[in-house]
């Protein structure tokens, strides 16, 4: 099983970006998806998240209004598109994949936003 993150860079405040995961080895349809982020010396915290189904969604209050969790089950790919960029949003981004008590996790991709 691999989820692969990509899509990090460096971005202006105000830019976007728009991150993929990428998953092998998985039903990916049957995975409810997150992402996560965690800035240097903080704890790790949830962005986004969205149902196996893509009928529900959910966002932090930082990343309501600016961020959204589109999928593509048919891709086996998830995204999370971020808009309206700011400097707190640099992190590492993580996406999770998780069906009942199984998830697995991408090995991160650096979001830097300069001010």
């Amino acid at each position: 099983v691999q989820l692969q993150a990509s899509g990090g860079g460096l971005v202006q405040a105000g830019g976007s970006l728009r991150l993929s995961c990428a998953a092998s080895g998985i039903n990916f349809s049957t995975y409810g998806m997150a992402w996560f982020r965690q800035a240097a010396g903080k704890e790790r915290e949830f962005v986004s998240g969205i149902s196996w189904k893509g009928g529900a969604t959910n966002y932090a209050d930082s990343a309501r209004g600016r961020f959204t969790i589109p999928r593509d089950s048919a891709k086996n790919t998830g995204y999370l598109q971020m808009n309206s960029l700011k400097p707190e949003d640099t992190a590492v981004y993580y996406c999770n994949a998780v069906h009942f008590l199984v998830s697995y996790w991408g090995q991160g991709t650096l979001v830097t936003v300069s001010s």
